[in-house]
């Protein structure tokens, strides 16, 4: 869920201390100096309250590493522990302190080697500035915001979001809207199994993966989390994300391209989500001729659209779905075969749902994306749901649309009701089709096809009364425009041209 404007508190402070904190630097790299200090808070503070549980016990095993692993805590040397932080926040050291601090911390948790941002004593780094930040995390009494985890967990997805709108079109690499993942979740509802996403940018679909099942008096233990990412620092991004959150996941050895290095070549997910990059070109397909991902056709080389689509289905469990985001051109585009490797996929009754997203929804691009919903056990056999979103959401900007609670509850009651049998069907919302009919459409996915027109409420205006009242008033601006247009030519006459 986007976090509710009135929930913010502590997360504003961070960001705004963040703002303080840019300086000259650029949103992509002080993105690194902000996440890295929250997730270092984090540690410290999951640290220190084990440490004085420990020493409150009066068995000297407050500096035993095993008492914090067995755990799940980072332990955190003393020369990186925040109250020496705190003490060097108001010197020209402070940026050497948390670098040192980072590469202790690194030294001591191997699961967190070359992970960690160590980039805090560069000269353009103000440390004033930085001191000043924190300060803001030493003073902050994080007992009244509530659980540690939970409110810097909080931040740090703030944070995201804020910086996904500062840097626009970048932010596609590491940020999906939260609304969006939360509607994938909602529909998929992955309460246990593997949960996979090959490219998973920050980490946003594991995140919301466990707050769904944490929501429905679920254990996250439940459910394991495998994962990718090609951007180096996208992947360092989510190695924290899922840390602070308490999530134990597997992304790997290191940053590697799906495509080329599946770091996960054995794995049949129950669940997979994932927003790839959009209509991606040059992604290696001349030296994946034959791969045996492709089962329903081999990928155009210049979109990626459906090599995603096909890596997913092949990792796919014999009883796993699959929620992804994708171009709208996709649902109908026939060039480089994809209308083959659609009806592929469609013949094997493989698509669920398809969804046509609201405008708006994302800070990186305009293009209208759509979430396709995959299963290789539909409760429907035969059958697809269509459904079209696209007046839903509300504007929270003049740039951008979020989808509500309320939005997303809909989208799921009519996802649920659809597979147990009971959809009613409503025109210009949702409407299933089976193949027979899909195939009368060539194939074609887009949602409008087969919902319809909304139907429009009589306004009670006979016809005769409404079109002698249109037509009066199209006169009237008909007459207008000849007014305005032979003042035009007048004034332009004026100045000595002619129309």
């Amino acid at each position: 869920m986007a976090i509710n404007s009135s929930d913010v508190g502590f997360e504003k402070q961070i960001w705004d201390a963040a703002c303080v904190l840019r300086g000259n630097l650029d949103a992509s790299e002080y993105k690194s100096v902000v996440l890295g200090l929250i997730f270092l808070k984090y540690i410290s503070d999951r640290f220190e309250a084990k440490y004085n549980e420990l020493a409150a016990e009066g068995e000297g095993f407050e500096e035993d590493k095993d008492e914090y692993t067995a755990e799940n805590i980072f332990f955190v040397p003393e020369s990186a522990r925040w109250k020496v932080i705190a003490g060097a926040a108001h010197t020209p050291e402070v940026g050497t302190v948390i670098d040192d601090a980072m590469r202790s911390i690194e030294k001591e948790n191997k699961k967190l080697k070359d992970i960690l941002p160590k980039n805090f004593a560069r000269p353009e780094l103000d440390k004033r500035r930085l001191g000043d930040v924190v300060d803001l995390f030493t003073n902050i009494q994080m007992m009244e915001h509530g659980d540690s985890k939970d409110i810097l967990g909080r931040a740090y997805e703030y944070c995201l979001s804020k910086f996904a709108e500062q840097e626009g079109k970048l932010a596609g690499e590491f940020y999906t809207p939260a609304c969006v993942v939360r509607t994938l979740v909602e529909v998929l509802q992955p309460y246990n199994g593997r949960v996979y996403d090959p490219c998973c940018g920050s980490g946003g679909m594991f995140v919301q993966s466990a707050k769904f099942v944490e929501n429905h008096g679920g254990n996250i233990n439940k459910i394991s989390v495998y994962g990718q990412d090609s951007n180096p620092t996208t992947w360092k991004m989510a190695q924290m994300n899922l840390a602070i959150r308490g999530i134990d996941a597997d992304l790997g050895q290191f940053n590697a391209d799906t495509f080329f290095n599946d770091c996960h070549p054995q794995l049949k997910a129950d669940f997979i989500m994932a927003n790839p990059p959009f209509n991606l070109s040059d992604w290696g397909a001349d030296k994946l001729r034959e791969d045996v991902r492709w089962q329903y056709g081999m990928p155009p080389a210049g979109n990626a659209n459906f090599a995603w689509l096909q890596h997913m289905i092949w990792h796919l469990a014999p009883g796993g779905r699959i929620g992804m985001v994708l171009a709208n051109g996709s649902l109908s585009s026939q060039s480089g075969g994809e209308g083959e490797i659609r009806k592929n996929i469609i013949e094997a009754d493989l698509v669920d749902c398809i969804i046509a997203m609201p405008p708006q929804l994302f800070y990186t691009t305009q293009i209208p994306v759509s979430l396709w919903f995959l299963s290789r056990n539909k409760k429907q056999k035969g059958k697809t749901l269509f459904l079209d979103a696209r007046k839903m959401g509300t504007m929270v900007s003049r740039k951008l649309r979020e989808l509500t609670d309320e939005d997303i509850r809909k989208i799921a009651d009519t996802y649920n009701a659809f597979t147990v049998g009971a959809l009613e069907e409503v025109k210009g919302f949702c409407a299933a089709a089976d193949l027979q009919e899909i195939a009368k459409q060539d194939y074609i996915l887009t949602p409008g096809r087969y919902v319809g027109i909304e139907e429009q409420e009589d306004d009670g205006e006979p016809f005769e009364e409404k079109m002698g009242r249109l037509t009066a008033e199209l006169s009237e601006l008909f007459v207008k425009s000849h007014e305005l247009e032979a003042e035009i030519r007048k004034q332009l006459g004026a100045i000595g041209y002619e129309v």
